[in-house]
């Protein structure tokens, strides 16, 4: 876990960000995207029912305008599942350790895409240590270590909750 940067450079970071959105009216809020290249995407969980099949649905979508699906070979196709599977586990952790998510950002450019999760909990998720593959639960965060370049968790003074991010590679 990388605990000396929370936020990519040319992340949206701190500072605000204008986001183009691919939900459902009424799950997301739309603008213009203000950098070239750089595709961001967010979705609205707070009081959503079916979330973790919501957020992969939504993943889905982007990863389709974004020319990720459908796959033109084996490659491509694993990035694609590799992003859906980190979706899943990071809306699931939201879900059971940290009363919910609250919103799904994926942005994209040509490198690296990056998936962040924000909830109201004040925990801090970490992959069990040590990894007992044999064991039911606690694979989430293994998981999303094995398949990201990074990830970490990102808060903001004075206010509460957290938001976990992951990077994985974009594919070639």
């Amino acid at each position: 876990m990388s605990t000396t940067r929370p936020y990519s450079p040319g992340d949206r970071g701190p500072e605000s960000e204008a986001v183009v959105a691919d939900a459902p009216a009424g799950q997301a809020a739309a603008a213009a995207e203000g950098r070239p290249g750089r595709q961001v995407r967010r979705l609205s969980l707070n009081g959503a029912s079916g979330i973790v099949p919501l957020a992969r649905d939504f993943a889905r979508q982007a990863l389709q305008a974004w020319g990720w699906l459908p796959a033109a070979g084996a490659d491509q196709r694993a990035a694609a599942e590799d992003v859906l599977l980190v979706v899943s586990e990071l809306v699931t952790n939201a879900c059971l350790h940290a009363e919910g998510p609250d919103e799904l950002w994926i942005s994209s450019d040509a490198k690296v895409l990056r998936i962040e999760v924000s909830d109201r909990g004040a925990g801090q998720p970490a992959p069990r240590t040590p990894h007992r593959a044999g064991r039911p639960g606690g694979h989430g965060m293994f998981i999303v270590q094995r398949l990201c370049l990074d990830w970490g968790v990102a808060r903001t003074p004075g206010v509460s909750g957290k938001t976990v991010w992951a990077e994985l590679s974009a594919p070639a």
